[in-house]
């Protein structure tokens, strides 16, 4: 009669064991189950420039994902979109922002407006968030700048050369009439001495 009774103590431990593997299974899909990560929390950019604000979220069921910029011309909501259901951008970004389903967004053709933070939420269907933020530097094209000055440059300098060549021809072509007018002066003025001569 003991052995059944062990037996049955054993089975009962494993059942147990097992029941709280599953209850502990179970709490941690409950809602609170979210996470968030942003793999690069900091993003230089240069003007005209096409940025990714890349982050990875998981939760169990569907989530809302929303993203805003946060500067000093004030705050403005971007796209928020629910998983699989169509994808809302604000008017000001229609052109600019494409969204992607792991809740990254990318930024296309990026201007000093479009430095400062930008926030994204994450919620779940039960009202758990989960936060992340981004920081943006958007910089201006110095070589661009240095571009145009090196261009200007050398347009300025094949001008110079060809009104350089312009002068120079102008001046040989004016010493070779002055040769012509001198020989052709040289001549008749010897004829005009031969003829006093024959005269005399």
């Amino acid at each position: 009669l003991m052995r059944p009774l062990q037996g049955c103590r054993g089975r009962g431990v494993v059942v147990g064991t097992v029941t709280l593997c599953l209850a502990a299974g179970w709490a941690l899909q409950t809602p609170g189950g979210i996470s968030l990560v942003v793999p690069q929390p900091n993003i230089n950019a240069t003007v005209a420039q096409n940025i990714l604000l890349s982050v990875e979220y998981s939760c169990r069921g569907v989530a809302t994902i929303e993203w805003k910029h946060v500067s000093s011309w004030g705050t403005t909501s971007i796209v928020e979109w629910r998983s699989g259901n169509q994808v809302n951008i604000s008017t000001v970004y229609k052109d600019r922002v494409t969204a992607f389903e792991n809740g990254s967004i990318q930024l296309r053709n990026v201007g000093m407006r479009d430095a400062g933070y930008y926030f994204v939420t994450v919620t779940e269907e039960h009202g758990t968030n989960a936060y992340g933020t981004i920081i943006v530097n958007v910089y201006e094209i110095i070589y661009e700048d240095l571009h145009f000055v090196a261009v200007l440059f050398a347009f300025l300098a094949a001008v110079s050369a060809i009104l350089i060549c312009f002068m120079w021809l102008c001046n040989k072509s004016l010493h070779l009439f002055q040769k012509k007018t001198t020989h052709k002066l040289t001549a008749s003025t010897t004829e005009e001495i031969e003829l006093e001569t024959i005269e005399c």
